[in-house]
């Protein structure tokens, strides 16, 4: 007598439900997920928990089978029913929800290791993914930790990030798994869209130095290396928005954000201030990154030759591309400035604050060791209208970026993301 498993139950959802692939990690949090489990069948999503072997120990499979849509999976080997399962969750979801999401775990993850069920399924699937870390706040605040999850948020990655409060063990942290409800929120949104702080939002952001022809070979520039622009824009791609970036150098994207990014090349302060004003009123977020020159001239006709002696420049002022897009803002769009000082740097960056009267001022001083340009780590100050000023330490780029568009995303009138 030959034997047939029986088909799981709810294995095939009808094609319009939301299929959430649940995974859970081992940390004491974990008990948390059984919370979440029971939200996300509330609000009718098929649910497919896989728990790893470490989680096995803080929960039990029983409860998770009881309440999901089908049997809580642990292994990668003895499912009868499905022969290949990373495959068949990875392949069929519409979402990947790791919670908690253990340092263990998001270790593997970045490296690309699947080890287990639960890392062959996160590298199996082309459905978001969102992981709601979770651990002690040393291991919380650790370079790698930080560095595995910025490894992740360029590839796409969601972080919703812990809570702070009371932690196993007795002690106050940030570390607190966000909690279920909140989780269930976000979830839901991501289903139906959401990809980020930014998603649906348009950004307009400018890069690099410009450059100013003297003749057909010699130009007058500065030192930006457009590294900063950059920077902003792919994160803000990861963060769901729409981006157009108007830069003066061409510098590569990663794989993960070149096809999202439209790059306008431009060269002069005139082409940029062109190429900014035919964009800017469609925009939500106007980010001028660029180092624009302050004066240009009239450029010869031909090579100025050293023979013929010190040539007479006439300088004139460039246009202020900021001021007048500012002149043209619509209503509730947030416009961000960036202010590079060398002496009295918050009170010159406060005067420009008020000058320009733009919603967010990015200020370094670029004569500090390992900020401003040709840097690949910077150190800045957030200047709001209405805020105290936010000093964001030496660290890279990247990560300075996040700091900016968080301050961005914050700003947004509610309905615009």
């Amino acid at each position: 007598m030959t034997w047939t498993p029986s088909p799981m139950p709810s294995a095939t959802p009808k094609p319009s439900t939301p299929r959430i692939v649940l995974g859970v990690a081992g940390g004491i949090a974990a008990y948390k997920s059984v919370e979440l489990l029971r939200l996300l069948r509330d609000k009718g999503y098929h649910v497919a928990p896989i728990l790893t072997p470490d989680a096995t120990r803080f929960v039990g499979t029983a409860t998770f089978s009881a309440l999901a849509s089908e049997p809580a999976r642990t292994s990668l080997y003895g499912d009868l029913t499905t022969p290949i399962p990373h495959t068949y969750l990875g392949s069929n979801a519409t979402l990947v929800v790791v919670a908690p999401a253990t340092a263990h775990l998001i270790a593997r993850y970045a490296m690309g290791l699947a080890d287990d069920l639960l890392t062959a399924t996160l590298l199996a699937t082309r459905a978001p993914v969102l992981l709601c870390p979770a651990m002690h706040t040393e291991m919380w605040e650790q370079p790698s930790v930080q560095e595995n999850l910025a490894t992740l948020r360029r590839r796409g990655v969601l972080v919703l990030e812990p809570e702070s409060g009371h932690l196993a063990g007795g002690d106050e942290g940030t570390g607190r798994l966000a909690d279920p409800a909140t989780i269930a929120e976000l979830v839901e949104k991501i289903v139906t869209g959401y990809r980020g702080a930014l998603s649906g939002v348009h950004v307009l952001i400018s890069a690099g130095g410009t450059r100013e022809s003297i003749d057909p070979v010699r130009v007058l520039s500065n030192r930006s290396s457009g590294r900063q622009g950059y920077a902003l824009a792919e994160v803000a791609t990861r963060m769901g928005a729409r981006v157009t970036l108007v830069s003066t150098v061409n510098l590569a994207l990663s794989l993960d954000t070149v096809k999202a990014i439209e790059v306008v090349s431009v060269e002069s302060a005139a082409q940029m201030h062109d190429a900014m004003t035919e964009r800017s009123e469609e925009n939500d977020v106007v980010i001028m990154a660029a180092a624009v020159a302050d004066f240009t001239v009239s450029p010869a006709s031909e090579k100025l030759k050293k023979r013929e002696g010190l040539p007479e420049l006439h300088f004139e002022p460039a246009a202020d591309i900021l001021a007048d897009l500012l002149l043209k803002r619509r209503p509730e769009q947030v416009f961000v400035g960036f202010a590079a000082e060398t002496t009295n740097v918050l009170e010159n960056a406060t005067a420009k604050l008020k000058e320009k009267g733009v919603d967010l001022l990015v200020v370094n001083d670029v004569s500090a060791p390992g900020a401003g340009f040709e840097h690949s780590t910077n150190e800045v100050v957030l200047l709001g209208a209405n805020d105290e000023p936010t000093h964001v330490s030496l660290r890279s780029k990247e990560a300075i970026s996040w700091e900016i568009l968080a301050r961005v995303a914050a700003l947004l009138p509610r309905g615009a993301q």
